[in-house]
């Protein structure tokens, strides 16, 4: 199973500089531990201290990354949620584009204008060129999988496929809907609701992997991923 952790600093208690802290500290845990992506997910906050934040989680999975393999190349992709002008700025992963947001068509179309205005030798060490990059889709049904599939998404996220702890009454895509998008040609990835618990279920509905934000900030996460892949 690939593994997506989702960031949410809002739900750590303290001062807003200790949640960014602890964010952090969360972020270098998943890379250490071999989560696959993690989607820096702070819509909330201005472009320029997003930016600021995304810098600082792309250096903390390098450093991460170094220590494993003596490369800066990390086996951990950081997203970044919808904003792709910060995430070509600060040299992420990719983007996790809103259901409603431009095309992954045109995100790669940005990016490939962007590298083309800059001169090689210029770009920082830490420039991901942006055919290595993921563009990720937020979906809601099997037709919004099959659109991002054509519009060459790498990924998709379907969600909620299970109800919610904190809003029990929300209708949710459910299982079914989950098999129906996991039989277009892109990746699946299951959100919302998943435990430990129906893991299996996902995995037996054709997902790809699955992506949470409790799961892995509410826990030890050498110990979800551990129970997760056994």
């Amino acid at each position: 199973m690939l593994l997506y952790y989702i960031s949410d600093r809002t739900q750590f208690r303290g001062t807003e500089s200790f949640r960014r802290e602890r964010l952090l500290e969360k972020i270098a845990e998943a890379a250490r531990c071999g989560v696959d992506y993690i989607q820096l997910r702070e819509k909330d906050l201005p472009a320029r201290e997003l930016e600021a934040l995304a810098g600082a989680a792309v250096q903390v999975v390098e450093e991460n990354a170094l220590r494993k393999t003596g490369k800066r190349e990390p086996g951990t992709h950081l997203l970044i949620n919808s904003r792709t002008d910060v995430a070509f700025a600060v040299g992420a992963g990719g983007v996790h584009l809103r259901s409603d947001d431009i095309s992954p068509s045109e995100v790669r179309r940005i990016w490939n204008r962007g590298a083309a205005r800059s001169p090689s030798a210029s770009l920082p060490a830490k420039e991901i060129p942006p055919a290595h990059r993921t563009v990720v889709v937020s979906c809601h049904t099997a037709g919004e999988v099959a659109r991002a599939a054509e519009a060459g998404a790498d990924f998709a996220t379907v969600a909620p496929v299970f109800e919610k702890r904190d809003s029990p009454r929300k209708s949710t895509s459910g299982l079914e809907t989950l098999r129906q998008a996991c039989r277009h040609k892109i990746p699946v990835f299951a959100l919302g609701g998943v435990t430990l618990a129906n893991l299996a279920m996902c995995r037996d509905a054709g997902a790809a992997g699955i992506a949470a934000i409790r799961l892995f900030q509410d826990h030890d996460i050498r110990e979800v991923v551990r129970r997760l892949r056994g």
